[in-house]
């Protein structure tokens, strides 16, 4: 390496002293103008690594001699580590290996002075010091690697991104610093501009569908691209993005599928799908069915995941009707990119093949129901009617028919399990059950046994089998003084009324008349029955209000079931018995029968369900007063002699002129009871449907309505239902309407 030394000479200040001159002005000094230091840059080369310090410079002063007595000083950046002086030649050498890229330059000041009194000889002077570049760094790529994208199939030259590098040299001096770009890897696909490093493409047509990704390595060299010049790469990693340039297309141009005819609708018969070999939008692809004989048979849905597209059934098919059908499909882009237009079109076409496959179906029945007629009371066996279902296979198998039991739990029909014909195992009641509902099966013989069910309403005919009766309650109230030819007491609902034909009826001589009646009806066969009408006869007042007759004991029971009458009997057997014991044993213990005050009588208790004297008695506890109010002095009545049957009042009527009172018919008993030696014993039951007296809230009940002046309607009675029936019939109008169960006409 030649070193270029540049010398400073240091020129010092002289002063010339000019004697006065004799012949000149006395006294006159003259003097010489001053120099200052006379200097240049200094250079040295960097990263020199030479086995002696490298020679920068030398000061020298314009007052050096050469006799040693100048001393040369340096100070600033550097002196005394990097740079060193010979402080009695001046020269300057650099100690160390200097680098630019660290520190480009350094400023040093130079100074001389007396050796002996280090008194300056001349003003110090500042000087620069510049480290000379030389081409030791390469280009570097500060933000690789890259990462670049472009669309497929653009034309060349189109840019793709512009990649830059950096030299550590210096720019202004040299090459160093000068880059050149070039592409060591990626032709033929891109290309890079030499001075400024922008990619661009280089091959038309490049296709995203054959290749995606591309690799480039792009290299920066400094010294204008020179031999000797360094370099420095980076990695480009290109991907080419999607358009829509591909159209879609079906692999195959006609599929085969086959459905089952046992299939329902909505099942899926098969999928397609087309191929697009874009991305996103651009590879997205619409379906349709545009032709075939099967489009009102099928119908196509696309499943939102795979992108396919699924035939469906719409309707069932029948393969002894019809055995294949043919579809026509287009799948097409939605999305269009119109720089493309004339590479279409983008869309496709594919047939569809669909083969119907035979399945064993259950029988059919030629009506989906079926309404049959048949008289009651008809023997059986008699035809109801027929019922007709058929194999609908290609095999066209026998059909065994039967009739589910719990559709007929009561066995009313039979079935011919070869032709279907429906009996009667017994006479039907219309009256009973006009119409009987029933279900028959058919199976198939040979097939899979499946079953096919159909409804079948079967009405039953009515025939004239009832003879006329009636409806109501055959037994009515008349009064005493009813005049002839009235209808006091009872009028048929249709075409019969009863008259009377004579006065003088009397509830004493006569209490009851019985009354038959022959009823018949206008059917064929005529049916006609022979009904009895219990005619009583009442007392009745001005206003022919019935007040009392003897039918009173027979109503007022006839709210008790016959399981309460019987309960009621089975208590007084069992309370008998009990009293008969207790009287035994006293006789074989010698007891008196009346039990005394001091005697212990726990266990002698007999309990009497009696409601006890009404409001009046509210001071006395004693259970003979309870059952009697008058007994409340002290007397202990007899209960020994059971009352003659004896009627109480009708409810609402007043008691009659020779009615007896009941109050004393008691009293006047357990007197004649209590006064008879020969009664039976005292422990013997005594039963009087007596419920007590004189009340404070008076009467509750409707027992003496009937003895106001008022005329009562109760007709609203009949309403009430069966439960207020044998209420309606004694203070409602009184008619007695005639029943048959048949739907003829009575008389």
């Amino acid at each position: 390496i030649n070193v270029s030394v540049f010398a400073v000479v240091l020129v010092g200040h002289m002063s010339l002293h000019r004697h006065r001159q004799r012949g000149g002005k006395e006294g006159q000094v003259l003097y010489r103008s001053k120099r200052g230091w006379v200097w240049n840059q200094f250079f040295v080369i960097e990263e020199y690594t030479g086995p002696d310090p490298v020679l920068v410079g030398r000061l020298h002063s314009d007052v050096d001699s050469g006799n040693g007595n100048i001393k040369y000083i340096l100070s600033g950046e550097g002196a005394g580590t990097i740079f060193v002086i010979d402080d009695k030649t001046g020269n300057i050498h650099a100690t160390k290996t200097l680098d630019r890229e660290e520190q480009a330059q350094y400023t040093l000041t130079a100074q001389a002075v007396d050796r002996d009194t280090n008194k300056p000889l001349e003003p110090p002077s500042e000087f620069i010091v510049k480290v000379q570049d030389i081409n030791d760094n390469p280009p570097e790529f500060l933000h690789g690697p890259y990462y670049a994208r472009v669309p497929e199939m653009s034309n060349v030259g189109t840019s793709v991104m512009q990649v830059t590098a950096t030299d550590a040299d210096d720019p202004t001096y040299g090459n160093s610093a000068r880059l050149v770009y070039s592409i060591l890897q990626g032709q033929p696909y891109f290309s890079v501009e030499p001075q400024t490093g922008i990619i661009r493409t280089a091959l038309p047509n490049m296709d995203r569908e054959a290749r995606q990704e591309y690799d480039v390595v792009i290299q920066a060299k400094d010294m204008g691209g020179h031999m000797g010049g360094l370099s420095g790469t980076t990695e480009v990693k290109i991907t080419l993005t999607d358009v829509n340039d591909n159209p879609p297309k079906f692999p195959q141009s006609v599929y085969p599928m086959s459905v089952s005819e046992d299939k329902v609708p909505g099942e899926e018969v098969g999928r397609l799908k087309a191929k697009d070999p874009d991305l996103g939008d651009n590879g997205l692809v619409n379906y349709r069915l545009v032709d075939g004989d099967g489009m009102n048979m099928f119908e196509l849905s696309v499943d939102s995941e795979t992108r396919e597209a699924v035939i469906k059934l719409k309707k069932m098919v029948d393969f002894e009707t019809k055995r294949s059908y043919t579809l026509k499909v287009e799948g097409s882009n939605p999305h269009v990119d119109p720089q493309f237009l004339a590479w279409g079109p983008y869309k496709d076409e594919a047939t569809i093949k669909i083969s119907v496959e035979d399945a064993d179906e259950p029988p059919v029945f030629v009506a989906p129901s079926y309404t049959f007629e048949v008289e009651e009371n008809a023997p059986e066996g008699t035809l109801v009617g027929r019922v007709h279902a058929k194999d609908t296979d290609v095999a066209n198998n026998p059909v065994r028919y039967m009739i589910p039991r719990y559709t007929d739990v009561e066995q009313f029909f039979a079935i011919n399990t070869e032709d279907g014909m429906i009996t009667t195992m017994r006479p039907l009641d219309r009256e009973t059950q006009n119409w009987h509902n029933i279900s028959v099966s058919a199976t198939e013989i040979g097939g899979h046994h499946q079953d096919t069910k159909v409804r079948v309403n079967i009405k039953v005919k009515d025939v004239n089998d009832n003879p006329p009766e009636f409806a109501t309650n055959n037994e009515v109230l008349m009064c005493e003084s009813v005049a002839p030819g009235k209808v006091p007491f009872l009028s048929f609902h249709r075409t019969a009324s009863i008259y009377v034909l004579r006065k003088g009826f009397s509830r004493l001589t006569q209490d009851v008349y019985y009354l038959p009646i022959e009823i018949n009806d206008n059917g064929f066969p005529a049916m006609s029955s022979t009904n009895t009408l219990t005619i009583r006869v009442c007392s009745c007042d001005s206003k022919n209000t019935i007040l009392s007759c003897n039918v009173e004991p027979y109503v007022l029971p006839a709210g008790l079931s016959t399981g309460a009458l019987i309960a009621i009997l089975a208590c007084i057997v069992i309370l008998l018995a009990i009293v008969v014991l207790f009287v035994a044993l006293r006789r074989q213990k010698k007891e008196p029968l009346i039990v005394f005050e001091e005697e212990d009588i726990r266990e002698n208790i007999i309990t009497y369900d009696d409601e006890g004297g009404g409001e009046e008695d509210t001071e006395a506890f004693d259970i003979a007063t309870l059952q009697n109010p008058d007994g409340a002095n002290g007397f202990l009545p007899r209960k020994d002699i059971k009352p003659e049957l004896q009627y109480p009042l009708r409810p609402g009527g007043r008691p009659a002129a020779n009615s007896v009172d009941v109050d004393d018919f008691i009293k006047t008993r357990i007197a004649e009871a209590d006064s008879d030696p020969t009664a039976p014993p005292y422990d013997s039951i005594q039963i009087y449907g007596y419920e007590g007296r004189g009340s404070l809230a008076g009467s509750l009940s409707s027992l003496e309505s009937v003895t106001t002046e008022s005329d009562l309607d109760y007709d609203y009675l009949q309403s009430w239902g069966p439960r207020f029936k044998k209420l309606a019939d004694l203070y409602g109008t009184k008619d007695c309407s005639i029943h048959d169960g048949d739907d003829g006409e009575d008389s």
